[in-house]
């Protein structure tokens, strides 16, 4: 023990053995100062993990580097305690098995703990910062995800793949062609009606060399519809069969993708206190810039889940575009909407209704209740 109190590693021959991860025959690696660990911060690494642990007065009582295979092992012999990591890749996947072992384990995002590192970066730094991170009132966790929220995640996140390169593929069509003077109408459906027609036209406005180059990419196309269909009709039948996705789909503009992605990223919404909150983390509020008495709104933050943000606002320009002004009175969507009409520009609309419907997802997620319409505001 220090002057001031403070209680040091100790730094004997067998503790130096332990830091450094080596395995003793007759020494456990839990010696009776690491016994009281209370906080552990992990830096979760593909092969290795670096661990710091805190005592109940916040001094570093472990300090050691841990492959994969010793991580689970290891912790099943140690007290329960709270165990911080950031949310990344894998961090989902260990924070189950540290629960079921009797852990507090919770997860953070990488941002909110990087002004908790202290001088220059590397492992042992980043894990003590995640041990001091974890231990704030104010901090901000994610939730830790379901084996079945990850299968539906990654479901979207091959789909969202898949149509990038089909619309990359469509774009580098249209380019070719109107290197040749070929213009065709915006949208897929009408290139792929007129493909045919362009294929057969003379050499001399298509020459043959090219007329093969569009033609391996409009297979290219056809394989990539197939597999997005497959994945689309997957998505389907798990909303389905999802409580919470067909109260989602009693929204409107929100269907089986929408539904279904919200639920794969917040699962029942209970990690946000209120529906303005899931809007904000989504990136559908102003950003706020204020100081004093002036309070400063700006475009949309566009934080958070960009897949999610893009198809709030694809079922906002549905529930304008597609859906006639006379079905807005059912939804209870009218009032509102013909009140923002006309003092809002239809691109800002279609953001603030992307807003509102976000809210109203929320509030119908987590209260487990399909969307009902207000009779007393659809009859006004």
């Amino acid at each position: 023990m220090s002057g001031n109190g403070m209680v040091r590693p100790c730094s004997c021959p067998a503790s130096d053995k332990l830091a450094r991860g080596a395995k003793t025959r007759s020494t456990p690696w839990l010696t009776t100062a690491q016994s009281a660990i209370a906080v552990i911060g992990i830096d979760i690494g593909k092969n290795s993990f670096h661990v710091v642990g805190l005592d109940g007065r916040g001094a570093i009582v472990l300090r050691q580097k841990w492959s994969r295979g010793q991580v689970e092992a290891r912790f099943a012999n140690m007290s329960p305690c709270l165990i911080g990591m950031e949310a990344c890749v894998g961090a989902h996947h260990l924070s189950r098995k540290l629960k079921a072992l009797g852990h507090d384990a919770r997860l953070m995002p990488a941002r909110y703990v990087r002004p908790y590192s202290k001088g220059q970066k590397n492992d042992f730094r980043d894990a003590e910062a995640i041990a001091e991170a974890v231990q704030r009132p104010t901090m901000k966790f994610v939730v830790t995800k379901t084996a079945d929220q990850l299968d539906l995640q990654a479901l979207h996140r091959v789909r969202e793949r898949l149509v990038s390169q089909r619309t990359g593929i469509i774009n580098q069509i249209r380019a070719f062609l109107l290197e040749r003077g070929i213009a065709v109408r915006q949208g897929q459906r009408f290139l792929r009606v007129e493909l045919p027609r362009i294929l057969a036209t003379p050499p001399d406005v298509l020459s043959p060399r090219m007329v093969r180059v569009i033609e391996g990419l409009a297979s290219d196309w056809h394989r990539l519809d197939e597999r997005i269909e497959g994945l689309s009709t997957e998505i389907e039948e798990l909303a389905k069969r999802d409580a919470g996705c067909e109260r989602l789909m009693s929204i409107p503009g929100i269907g089986p993708i929408i539904s279904s992605a919200m639920v794969a990223a917040i699962g029942t919404g209970d990690s946000f206190s209120k529906g303005r909150d899931f809007a904000a983390w989504l990136g559908l509020v102003p950003r706020q810039i204020s100081t004093g008495d002036r309070t400063i709104l700006g475009k949309i933050s566009k934080r958070g889940n960009r897949y999610l943000r893009v198809l709030f606002v694809q079922a906002a320009w549905v529930v304008l575009v597609k859906v006639k002004p006379t079905r807005w009175q059912g939804h209870g969507l009218r009032p509102w909407i013909e009140a923002a009409k006309k003092r809002l520009h239809h691109n800002v609309l279609a953001i603030a209704l992307a807003n509102k419907l976000a809210r109203i997802a929320w509030s119908v997620l987590v209260h487990g209740r399909a969307f009902e319409t207000n009779k007393r505001q659809a009859a006004a």
